[in-house]
């Protein structure tokens, strides 16, 4: 069962006091910032850099024609107290930030650190803010499974809150492995004190359009550009996944944090697919135009070709995901959050759309 409380201490957020969201230029959280603003409410604004107008102008741009207002906070996920100052007067905190992204030269320096550390300096600041009642952590499923098979696998064959991922480790999935060390951590730190509460939002792979395509770190892109960049021309591996809606994940953190009695963690995915089913969904629009995949990559072409064209493909990584079903419940934030997703092909569409538009992807 949780290896957390789940007991509500929770008030109700008083809408006139800031709200802090961390990583507030990122790709789930400049969605977020724009709920919070429309909603007219102030938005503390905490990232790296805050002087580069190319990454924080955007939400400078959307604080524009609100009712809400936007002030920006210098910060850094490795030091101590950089929530500090951007936490005064906060009732609700949304920590976001965390790295996401496959291109890493040393795990431990570049996705462990930074998930945990950052977790732990966030929540020690939540700490010494006395007016802190809720903080939103923007987790993963990839806290709760490594790779599909781990759904298969999973009671019912289907993963849910109740599970925690025990697969990955720094040298197989150290992404996954950071998500569930930077989960863990927050719970511990929750359970340690009574005044804030903590809610976990779980989201599976994020797609749909980006505000700042040109400087996000998702990894999501990347998979697009692959979809559409030619390289699965001659076929997508069947590898199973679970997608959701950049803007359903931003509706769910705004209603995990505004809405009084939720709770625990929230599986925040809306379908279960696979990279040939999310290439061919696009094909009636864009088919003519760019070289998606058509049919499935047989499993036995994937082990010779995959571990050859890019390095998160082991034999392990294909063996436990490719031709294996993807499988969550995400009844319980249907339920208590009132989340409606948009269909795939809505989120597909308007994702590679964007790609089209920002000149990300060619034909």
């Amino acid at each position: 069962m949780f290896p957390y409380k789940t007991t509500n201490t929770m008030k109700s957020i008083d809408r006139a006091k800031p709200i802090l969201v961390t990583g507030a230029n990122g790709y789930v959280a400049s969605w977020l910032v724009k709920k919070l603003l429309d909603e007219g409410l102030t938005v503390h604004a905490a990232g790296r850099n805050i002087e580069n107008e190319e990454k924080f102008n955007h939400l400078k741009e959307m604080a524009k024609g609100t009712g809400g207002s936007i002030v920006f906070f210098e910060s850094d996920l490795l030091k101590p107290e950089s929530y500090q100052k951007a936490m005064e007067g906060c009732e609700l905190v949304y920590h976001t930030a965390s790295p996401f992204t496959s291109n890493y030269k040393n795990a431990q320096k570049e996705l462990i650190d930074p998930a945990v550390k950052g977790t732990e300096n966030v929540l020690n600041s939540a700490n010494a803010t006395e007016s802190v009642k809720r903080v939103v952590i923007t987790s993963s499923c990839a806290a709760i499974y490594t790779d599909a098979i781990d759904s298969v696998n999973a009671p019912g064959g289907k993963l849910t809150e109740e599970i925690w991922n025990t697969t990955a480790s720094l040298d197989y999935q150290p992404y996954s492995y950071s998500k569930t060390l930077a989960e863990k951590k927050a719970w511990e730190m929750v359970d340690e004190q009574q005044r804030w509460d903590l809610v976990a939002i779980n989201m599976s792979l994020v797609l749909g359009p980006a505000y700042n395509i040109h400087h996000a770190t998702s990894e999501s892109i990347n998979i697009l550009k692959m979809l559409g960049g030619g390289e699965m021309k001659m076929g997508a591996p069947k590898i199973g996944a679970g997608i959701v809606d950049v803007r359903d994940v931003a509706e769910a953190h705004f209603k995990a944090g505004f809405t009084s009695d939720a709770s625990g963690r929230y599986i925040t995915s809306a379908h279960n697919t696979d990279f040939l089913e999310m290439g061919t969904v696009l094909l009636p629009k864009y088919g003519d135009q760019y070289p998606l995949p058509r049919k499935a990559l047989p499993k036995w072409m994937v082990m010779i070709l995959g571990p050859l064209t890019n390095k998160l493909f082991t034999r392990r990584f294909i063996r436990n995901n490719v031709n294996i079903p993807w499988n969550a419940d995400n009844s319980k934030i249907k339920k208590e959050l009132g989340i409606k997703f948009r269909p795939m092909k809505e989120t597909m569409e308007d994702s590679f759309q964007n790609l089209i538009d920002e000149g990300v992807l060619k034909n």
